[in-house]
């Protein structure tokens, strides 16, 4: 059997790197040689507690150092990885712990009410990283306090290439959340392709850290992908976008990675900003990145944003334009090197049939990047892979130069009296208005014609745009089938974790779907 753990992005780090510094959290500046010792420390302190090879080590912390050190350490020590949303319910964490099998659960200080609740329904162990809070009534065992007893691991547990390093919960927009198992390999793999093939990162960069770290596209896009260059990470917890230029600008920030809220977050802050960060790279995922958004920032920042796709099941990157290939805004680029991207008929199931270029269809996706299938979900990983084709549930086509386009999600795709619209395609031309912030485009149902188009906008503030407004503006530039009939404005729109924009939760509370 092939041996290779994820533990060896941030070992190798130690090895090759071991005076520069890793992280840089607040005042906190740790170099690899100290966060590899402080992860080993953590590892040993985890057998302590019964953590072994293929047991699962639930970590429930945000954007500070204690996640790399718990997350590296639990690696070290064998065992599976579940990073846990930090926005979730009690309850709802629950079901995440139960799921996964989960014995242990290691929280920051900061999450410890949930993650206490949590655990106590399910009968896992809960253990704290992070300074208590004095209010606390009972205060679980530190991590910390069982590590300064142990003596760190010499060096990680072997383990097996194809071995589930990671599982990541998909948040879905039907049923219960999946486990999607995802193995040294495929997180090996991405990281190194990442930022040694898709894009020019270099071992000189410090990377922006506001991505989550307990998503997929934080993780591995952003710590791992950094530790794996042996570039500098910069921690921020709470992301906004005054705090992350402020953030950018002090530390000398040259890679930001966001998904297309935050770009557009930066973009407010800038108006107010004494000084913008010398950005050399910028990468966007996790959803279509609007043409607007992409010109204002290159216009604001004098830096290109390189968009990619992928989802929790491909590692997640898929697909980025890559420097290679040459850029083009609007498409989500080439396949990464080892990874096959085509487009397949969507309304077939039960095989792949390719279709000619330039046709839309659905977006499938083979290579080293596809996970391992959904923890006990047999059926529904039979369904997800076919042919060893990842059924992305996107839709997209692919041009003769081989650049792939993002058209919607299937799920997302609004039937109005018959004719398709893609709510992308009426995003792109809503976002150019002067006085739109964001915007959201759903479809509600419709006696008469099935579904309607409904925009949901958050305006400029102190705007005083109408709904008519807006309705004849994209009437003007729009087919008579795609214009939306109508429009509501809110504050903000509904953000998951990862700062997506939930359309579900529009279509629920607006569309009472």
């Amino acid at each position: 059997m092939t041996q290779l753990s994820l533990a060896a992005v941030l070992a190798e780090g130690a090895r090759k790197y071991p005076d520069k510094v890793a992280v840089i959290d607040g005042p906190l500046r740790i170099t690899y040689r100290d966060l590899w010792a402080q992860a080993r420390s953590y590892a040993a302190a985890l057998q302590q507690l019964g953590i072994g090879p293929d047991d699962t080590v639930a970590v429930v912390i945000p954007n500070v150092t204690d996640f790399p050190r718990v997350y590296y350490g639990a690696l070290a020590a064998g065992a599976r990885v579940v990073p846990v949303h930090l926005l979730l319910t009690a309850d709802e964490m629950a079901y995440v712990l139960r799921d996964s099998g989960a014995s242990v659960v290691v929280a920051h200080s900061s999450q410890l009410r949930t993650a206490a609740a949590a655990a106590a329904q399910t009968g896992a162990k809960l253990v704290t990283v992070g300074p208590l809070p004095p209010d606390l009534p009972e205060a679980p065992q530190r991590l910390e306090d069982v590590a300064a007893s142990a003596s760190p691991l010499p060096t990680y547990v072997s383990r097996g290439a194809e071995d589930v390093a990671v599982v990541f919960y998909t948040s879905g927009t039907t049923g219960e959340p999946k486990g999607a198992l995802l193995t040294h390999l495929n997180l090996v793999m991405n990281a190194t392709v990442n930022v040694f093939d898709a894009n020019d990162a270099r071992v000189d960069d410090v990377v922006m850290g506001c991505l989550p770290l307990f998503h997929t596209f934080g993780q591995t896009v952003g710590m791992n992908g950094t530790f794996r260059l042996g570039a500098t990470l910069v921690l921020l917890a709470r992301f906004t976008g005054e705090a992350a230029i402020d953030l950018m600008v002090r530390e000398n920030v040259t890679v930001f990675h966001g998904v297309p809220t935050m770009y557009v977050a930066l973009l407010e802050a800038a108006a107010k900003a004494d000084r913008l960060p010398d950005l050399r790279l910028c990468v966007s995922g996790g959803a279509s990145l609007p043409m607007a958004v992409l010109e204002k920032f290159n216009e604001t920042f004098h830096a290109l944003i390189y968009e990619g796709y992928g989802l929790s099941e491909t590692s997640p990157t898929a697909t980025t334009n890559q420097p290679a290939f040459g850029t083009r805004p609007g498409s989500i680029g080439h396949a990464i090197w080892g990874v096959e991207v085509e487009i397949a008929r969507a309304e077939v199931d039960e095989r792949i049939e390719l279709l000619p270029t330039g046709e839309l269809g659905e977006i499938v996706i083979r290579g080293h990047n596809v996970f391992a299938g959904y923890l006990n979900r047999p059926e529904e990983t039979a369904h997800a892979v076919v042919d060893g084709w990842f059924r992305s549930g996107d839709l997209g086509t692919k041009d003769a130069e081989g650049f792939i386009t993002i058209v919607d999600r299937k799920k997302d795709l609004i039937i109005r009296g018959g004719f398709n619209v893609y709510p992308r395609d009426v995003e792109e031309v809503l976002a150019r208005h002067p006085a739109v912030v964001q915007v959201a485009v759903i479809g509600v149902p419709d006696e008469m014609h099935g579904e309607e188009i409904c925009a949901v906008i958050v305006p400029e503030p102190g705007g005083a745009v109408t709904q008519q407004e807006i309705i004849d503006w994209a009437k003007e530039r729009l087919g008579r089938h795609k214009y939306p009939r109508q429009v509501r404005f809110v504050e903000a729109l509904p953000m998951g974790p990862s700062f997506k924009v939930l359309k579900r939760e529009l279509r629920r509370t607006i569309g009472g779907q």
